[in-house]
C-alpha cells in the first residue's frame, strides 16, 4: 500500500468530529425533550471532547494501515489493529470516565459516580462499539486512500497515452513531408519551401515537446492542428479543402493536448485519401452550456462495417477517459456525404479567464 495522503486523516478526524457534534447535540436535545434537567452546556461540550480520542488516533491508525494493510491474509495485521483498537477504546475509557467525573454534566446532587465506578462502565460497556468505530475509520482510510490511487493511475495513464499520440505521428507523413519539400525545391519555388520547413519544425518541435502538460488552450491546439493541415496540404494540394468554423470566443477553452489532430488524420487518411477528387475537411467547435463540442467532417466513403478505431483513436478515446471518467463522448457516424467525428467534453477555462 502506499503512503497515505495527509488529507486522509483531515477527512477522517473530520468525519469524527461531524459525528461527534452529532452525538452531543442528540443527547442533549433527546434529554431534553424528555424532560431531564441536566448542564446542558457541560453535557454537550463533554459528549463532543469524549471523541477527542478518536480524532487523536486518526493519523496512527492510517499510519498502521499503511505498514499493515487490510484486508489481510496474515494474522498479524489484524492483531495489531485490534491492539490499537482496543487501546484506544481503553484511552477513551478513561478519558470520558474522567470528563464526566470532572464537571458532572448530568448535575447529580451528590456529583458524579466514582471515576472507577465510570470506567468500568464504559471500558466493558463499549467493547463492541469501539470495534465497529475502528473498522469505520479504517475503511474511510482505505476507501480515501484508494480515491488518491486510481487518480494517480489515471493521470500516469493519461501522459502515457499522451505520449504515445505524440509518437503516434506515422514515418510516411514525415516522408511525404520531406518530398514534397524537395519537389518544392526542384520546382524552385524557394519560399514556399522554407516556409514548409518552417512550418514542420515547429510541428516536430510541438511533437517532441518533453512536457507532461496534459491541458492547453484551444487556441494552441489550433495552431498546432494548422501547421499540421499546411504541411498534409504539400501533398495533397487543391486535393484537400479545409475550413476551420471555431468562434474566437471559445480559443481560451482548456482542451486535451494533441485531441484534434488524430481525429484530422483519421479524416484525411480514411476519407479524402481515398477520393480521387479529394474532398472538404470541416473542422468546427461550439459551447452548449457547460459543454465543449467539437466536430471534424470529412466527404468520403461511409464508415466501413465493423470498422475499428486505429491506434490514434484508440489512444485518444483511452486518454478522454482517463481525463474525463464518463464524462465525455467521441462517437464516429456516417452523414450525408462523409463521416462525422464528434467529441464532447466538460467546457472549462483558465482560472484567471474565466467568468
Amino acid at each position: 500500500m502506499t503512503a497515505i495522503s495527509t488529507n486522509a486523516w483531515r477527512y477522517v478526524a473530520g468525519a469524527w468530529l461531524a459525528i461527534g457534534l452529532f452525538d452531543a447535540t442528540q443527547v442533549v436535545v433527546s434529554m431534553q425533550a424528555m424532560g431531564m434537567q441536566h448542564a446542558w452546556w457541560t453535557l454537550f461540550f463533554v459528549t463532543l471532547a469524549g471523541w477527542g480520542v478518536w480524532i487523536a488516533s486518526a493519523p496512527l491508525a492510517l499510519a498502521l494501515l499503511q505498514r499493515y494493510p487490510l484486508p489481510a491474509r496474515r494474522a498479524a495485521p489484524w492483531l495489531v489493529h485490534m491492539a490499537l483498537c482496543m487501546a484506544i477504546s481503553a484511552t477513551w475509557a478513561v478519558w470520558s470516565a474522567w470528563l464526566e467525573h470532572a464537571t458532572n454534566p448530568f448535575a447529580y446532587p451528590k456529583g458524579s459516580d466514582p471515576f472507577i465506578q465510570l470506567w468500568k462502565n464504559r471500558q466493558v460497556g463499549n467493547l463492541v462499539g469501539s470495534v465497529i468505530l475502528y473498522g469505520t475509520m479504517a475503511t474511510l482510510g482505505i476507501a480515501i486512500d484508494t480515491h488518491r490511487r486510481l487518480s494517480q493511475q489515471r493521470e500516469l495513464l493519461a501522459q502515457a497515452q499522451l505520449a504515445a499520440l505524440r509518437l503516434q505521428i506515422e514515418p510516411h507523413f514525415i516522408f511525404n513531408a520531406l518530398n514534397a519539400v524537395t519537389g518544392l525545391i526542384r520546382e524552385k519555388r524557394g519560399n514556399e519551401a522554407i516556409a514548409a520547413v518552417a512550418s514542420l519544425g515547429d510541428l516536430l518541435r510541438r511533437v517532441t515537446d518533453g512536457s507532461e502538460r496534459q491541458f492547453v488552450a484551444l487556441d494552441d491546439e489550433l495552431d498546432f492542428l494548422l501547421k499540421y493541415l499546411e504541411i498534409q496540404q504539400l501533398r495533397f494540394a487543391e486535393r484537400l479543402r479545409v475550413r476551420v468554423d471555431i468562434p474566437p470566443s471559445l480559443r481560451r477553452a482548456q482542451v486535451p493536448d494533441f485531441i484534434l489532430q488524430p481525429l484530422v488524420e483519421n479524416a484525411i487518411k480514411h476519407g479524402i485519401a481515398r477520393r480521387a477528387k479529394g474532398g472538404e475537411l470541416h473542422i468546427g467547435a461550439t459551447r452548449e452550456g457547460e459543454l465543449l463540442r467539437f466536430s471534424v467532417f470529412n466527404e468520403g466513403p461511409a464508415l466501413a462495417a465493423g470498422t475499428q478505431d486505429g491506434v490514434g483513436l484508440a489512444n485518444t478515446r483511452q486518454r478522454l477517459r482517463a481525463l474525463y471518467g464518463e464524462a465525455h463522448s467521441l462517437t464516429l457516424s456516417d452523414v450525408p456525404q462523409g463521416v462525422l467525428a464528434t467529441v464532447t467534453l466538460p467546457y472549462t477555462e483558465p482560472a484567471c479567464c474565466a467568468p
